[in-house]
């Protein structure tokens, strides 16, 4: 959800969060001891203090349970401190490519070491929309309704309307003051009057849905979301949007919104940090996931080793044959216990292990508050005291525990229904990823980059075995794997032997992937070996300060900031690049092509770590 990278599910709160407060405060101490001042964290993802909020008023992060009532969302502060050794110590149980199945390269290159996301702002996401186009903030500008204004009551009419629409909880009146009639704003008694804006207000000629494009920065989308919901006092189901956007990186997409005017909306510029809202206009519908092309990425990759030839061999191949189209690290979580093995669980019908697996304490790098519920779980079993030793109870955890106290340990499948429907499906596709990145490495061992016989291909959607007399009408670039499931069809070599050997070592059966419960039946998909970006381009620049941007954002160009100033020598070399990929497809792995480099928490954090010595 990088969905972005760009993925299609919403991730569980805590099951993948892996930073707590004592690991922010190591990335603090290590980002200090780098820069000499407190600026981003240098770690992907896993520097990100859950429930941080925007404004100084802790209260300003929201977290809304199934009933749309607002939940506790403050974290316990731990005094412990740290240094970068004892945080890479701390992940030295997380997962490495290795351990779901990335594995192979398609580019000859030399690899060089880089630094990924050592700040936030060195991952620019731009959605692509279903035109085609790049979506931008570049304008502030609020749209004004056509309206034929004569006499000074119709003047009036639209001003109280306005005043309504922007301010819910003020009512207006007019008034004849000496001679002259003024218009009189005041609060409105009771919450009714704030949460409810005037509906009758909408003109009939203005589209239903405001339509804007959301910059936001160290955020994910429905975090954000959220935000917004709550300064304006609406439900976040009234928001629509295309895709998830990355959290720990800059994004720009478009949302739309019910009945919300572009005022109101712009308003919010005033008062939030992290987000800018702008480019709005009035549509009559409202956004579907899935409808957009894909993101274009603009990455800078600091402190880079790679000679200047190894750099142009490395795009050139990125360029023109692109990348492993894995599913990135993101998919599997980040703890020692991998959301794939919940997975498989599920799929096997093996309710008691799903439950273990999700609340038995597990070494590694875990929010303080979880380790204690794990604790009390393991000594007592009991799913109401476990669950009091948890602040946020939207966490999976917390959601399962509230499960197991209202239906009991011995019908754990409807306590774990608790659970949001996507973020229970989240554990099966994780479970898909796995089975579909290991085969994808065995099918490039076996049969390289060429097209053979037994492939598959796609044809107006529907997935057909290459015979011996077409295989030259194909390259790698059309080939698709399948992702296991009850309507999909194997590769006619080893591969698909390969698949049904996997699926048994697991106790499942590849000829029969329907579930009992029917939330939990794989139809399957499929999704293209390699990919080969679009738009691709990169320069190598030089800097001496670690701390400075080495591009500008959409915001820097609207606030008229000049570009940054390189050095041409300078202490380290980065490399900015930029690439479209399609929807559901890993910026990681196309970075990983290019270093051929593990793009793990794990060895990104030693990388770090090394680097701060």
């Amino acid at each position: 959800m990088e969905a972005v990278e760009m993925t299609s599910f919403k991730r569980p709160h805590s099951e993948d969060d892996v930073a707590n407060v004592d690991e922010i405060k190591r990335q603090k101490i290590s980002e200090e001891s780098k820069t000499g001042s407190k600026s981003e964290q240098s770690i992907d993802i896993v520097t990100e203090q859950p429930g941080k909020p925007l404004l100084e008023d802790k209260k300003d992060d929201i977290i809304l349970n199934e009933e749309g009532e607002e939940e506790d969302n403050e974290l316990e502060e731990s005094d412990e401190e740290g240094d970068p050794e004892s945080f890479a110590d701390m992940m030295k149980h997380g997962l490495i490519e290795l351990d779901v199945g990335i594995t192979k390269f398609v580019s000859s290159h030399k690899g060089f070491s880089g630094i990924l996301k050592e700040r936030y702002s060195d991952f620019v996401v731009h959605e692509i929309g279903k035109d085609g186009c790049i979506s931008h903030l570049d304008d502030f500008s609020v749209p004004v309704d056509d309206e034929v204004i004569e006499d000074t009551k119709e003047k009036r009419t639209i001003i109280h309307h306005a005043v309504k629409s922007l301010f819910p909880g003020l009512e207006t009146k007019t008034e004849d003051r000496d001679g002259k009639k003024y218009i009189v704003a005041y609060h409105a008694a009771g919450k009714k009057a704030l949460a409810n804006p005037r509906k009758h207000s909408w003109p009939k000629s203005r589209g239903s849905y405001c339509h804007f494009v959301l910059y936001k920065e160290n955020k994910d989308t429905m975090d954000a979301i959220n935000v917004l919901s709550k300064f304006l006092r609406v439900k976040p189901n009234i928001f629509s949007y295309m895709g998830t956007k990355d959290k720990r990186a800059i994004t720009v997409q478009e949302i739309a919104v019910l009945r919300i005017t572009a005022q109101r909306l712009a308003h919010l510029n005033k008062c939030l940090m992290n987000f800018k809202l702008g480019n709005f206009s009035y549509k009559n519908h409202p956004l579907k996931l899935g409808e957009l092309q894909g993101n274009h990425f603009t990455v800078v990759l600091r402190n880079i080793t790679g000679t200047d030839d190894q750099v142009q061999q490395a795009m050139h191949s990125l360029r023109e044959i692109g990348f492993i189209n894995y599913y990135g690290m993101q998919r599997f979580g980040t703890t020692a216990v991998p959301t794939y093995q919940v997975g498989r669980a599920i799929l096997q019908n093996n309710w008691n292990e799903v439950m273990d697996l999700i609340l038995k304490p597990r070494p590694g790098a875990e929010k303080g508050y979880l380790v204690k519920c794990r604790e009390e779980w393991a000594k007592t079993k009991d799913p109401a005291a476990a669950l009091k030793k948890l602040p946020v109870k939207r966490c999976v955890e917390g959601q399962l525990l509230r499960g197991l106290s209202k239906y009991g340990l011995k019908n754990i499948v409807s306590a774990f229904g608790i659970i949001p429907r996507n973020n229970r499906l989240m554990y099966i596709h994780s479970y898909q990823s796995y089975i579909w990145n290991n085969m994808v490495s065995k099918r490039i061992e076996e049969y390289g980059l060429k097209a053979v016989s037994g492939d598959l291909v796609l044809k107006g959607g529907t997935a057909v075995h290459i015979e011996e007399a077409d295989v030259d009408d194909y390259t790698i670039h059309d080939i698709v794997m399948p992702l296991p499931g009850f309507d999909v069809i194997y590769p006619k070599h080893k591969i698909g032997d390969a698949y049904k050997e996997m699926l048994a070592a697991d106790n499942l059966d590849i000829s029969n992937m329907r579930h009992k419960i029917r939330d939990y039946s794989l139809s399957g998909a499929y999704r293209k070996i390699i990919i080969r970006p679009q738009n691709v381009r990169w320069e190598v620049v030089a800097y001496d300060d670690p701390r400075i941007p080495l591009f500008n954002t959409d915001l820097d160009k609207l606030e008229g900031k000049p570009p940054p100033i390189l050095a041409t020598e300078g202490k380290f070399k980065a490399l900015k690049m930029e690439f479209s990929l399609p929807p559901s497809t890993y910026a990681t792995m196309a970075i990983r092509e290019v270093l051929k480099m593990d793009t793990s928490i794990k060895k990104q954090t030693q990388l770090n770590t090394i680097w701060l010595r």
